[in-house]
């Protein structure tokens, strides 16, 4: 007695059987009969026809055979029940239980159909799409995916004309009986939609709670493509990049390292239970959260997750088809990577939860003012909006104002394209025109800006300063 996969009661009673069915279905362990918690042995007085009756309702309530002994410390019988882990999944009438740490827990929902399938050698991606055919594959999925393989040297450039049924096979997205698993559509699906609803990336600005949502974006569509398009729409729209010089050297680096961001937009992406809510980005003015449904690995933690580590896919095909992409390595080393990036740039890394049946990372971030402050006054700022527009505006030059976000974006529209109307600008940030209009009338009356000219070819101006009635 004393490791710790290890059970002690007092005397024996048929609900045990549930706790030798979750040693069963997790690393095995053994239970003790006739033993208090403080494992002082206090004896059975039915110890022999125990050991004649607990071997049989295991074999008939879980159906596996396991050793059940006869021990004795001094005068006192006990009995020893040995549970071997199983490679299958055991049931203890019609449940699945699991011994995790020292707790029993019974699995349901997206836990069991997880462990069922990996106790079958199986993921969710392998389950065949039924009536999915060739037609629904998106050749020019197929044609990036081989362009990333071969520029990362994980695939030969005699390849880049294989057929798409050759491709896909190749990679192991055809069952046995000739299906396209779940993988192939998700990764190079033409409609991804159509089969899987929840296959897209939300994308949402808020200021300080999700009451204030001030744009949003939905990304939908293939998932080898889906990365490249998400970080097109946040370095455009969503996030700043600073700008200085080092000599005559320009450097534009994106305010959360680049390579970072995508590897955990990678995981978010390759780790998601694509039987559940979509995946949620949610950045506020201090901070990013990225969240994607499914919970974390048995063997994993949050904590244990930015420390080595082995690899445990739930998409086995998805996290494959990445590998050879060379978008993620497969030892495990994304985290690590990631931390890497982040102390490189002297940024706090982020922090790891489950929260809502799925797993959040937590980026911190520096406001624009910060990042100038830091840098010195001649930095420059690519702001994230649609046009692309590389502006020095920050808060300082209208410094009576508290402006919102999206306020601050749309002087620096307004900057960069004085003739700029409120209708394209609604479709620039998402809102409606009704909500542009409010923001212009009320910087107007603040005397931020000024329109000049008729509404069909007049220009706005930025005031020098606000709170003035030019």
């Amino acid at each position: 007695m004393g490791c710790g996969f290890e059970e002690y009661k007092e005397s024996w009673r048929d609900e045990y059987l549930k706790w030798i069915c979750g040693f069963a279905n997790a690393q095995g362990g053994r239970i003790y009969i006739g033993v208090n918690d403080q494992k002082e042995v206090i004896g059975l007085s039915d110890a022999k026809r125990l050991l004649e009756d607990i071997p049989n309702k295991i074999v008939n309530y879980l159906g596996i055979v396991e050793d059940v002994n006869l021990l004795m410390e001094g005068d006192k019988e006990y009995i020893e029940i040995v549970v071997s882990p199983s490679n299958m999944p055991i049931a203890y009438k019609g449940t699945y239980h699991y011994r995790s740490g020292s707790t029993k827990q019974e699995l349901k929902g997206l836990a069991l159909q997880q462990f069922i399938m990996e106790k079958m050698g199986h993921s969710w991606d392998d389950i065949p799409v039924y009536g999915a055919t060739l037609d629904d594959i998106d050749r020019n999925a197929i044609d990036y995916f081989l362009q990333c393989s071969i520029k990362a040297g994980r695939m030969d450039e005699s390849e880049v004309n294989s057929s798409t049924e050759d491709v896909l096979r190749n990679l192991g997205l055809f069952t046995r009986e000739g299906e396209l698993k779940n993988a192939a559509i998700l990764l190079f699906g033409k409609h991804v939609g159509q089969f899987f609803p929840s296959a897209v990336f939300k994308i949402g600005r808020f200021h300080t709670d999700e009451s204030d949502l001030i744009i949003q974006d939905v990304i939908e569509g293939n998932l080898i493509q889906m990365a490249s398009r998400v970080m097109e729409v946040l370095r455009t729209k969503y996030l700043f990049s600073p700008i200085y010089y080092e000599g005559l050297q320009r450097i534009e680096q994106l305010e959360i390292p680049d390579k970072a961001l995508r590897e955990l937009i990678y995981n978010a992406i390759s780790h998601k239970a694509y039987n559940g809510p979509a995946i949620q980005m949610r950045i506020y003015d201090r901070s990013i959260e990225l969240w994607n449904y499914g919970l974390l690995p048995k063997e994993l933690t949050p904590a244990a997750l930015l420390q080595k580590h082995s690899s445990y896919p739930r998409n086995h095909n998805i996290a494959n088809v990445f590998y050879k992409a060379g978008f993620v390595e497969s030892w495990g080393r994304g985290f690590k990577k990631i931390a890497e990036e982040f102390e490189r740039a002297s940024l706090p890394l982020p922090t790891i939860e489950e929260n809502g049946g799925g797993v959040m990372a937590i980026i911190q971030r520096k406001t624009i003012d910060e990042v100038i402050a830091e840098r010195g006054e001649d930095v420059g700022v690519n702001v994230g909006v649609n046009v692309g527009v590389n502006v020095g505006v920050n808060s300082r030059e209208i410094p009576d104002v508290k402006l919102t976000e999206r306020q601050t974006v749309m002087v620096s529209v307004i900057k960069s394209n004085p003739m700029v109307t409120a209708k394209q600008m609604s479709e620039t940030l998402s809102v409606t025109v009704r909500t542009i209009e409010r923001d212009l009338a009320l910087m107007q009356k603040a005397g931020i800006i000024r329109h000049e000219g008729s509404d069909k070819t007049g220009v706005w101006v930025i005031l020098e300063h606000g709170n003035t009635n030019s």
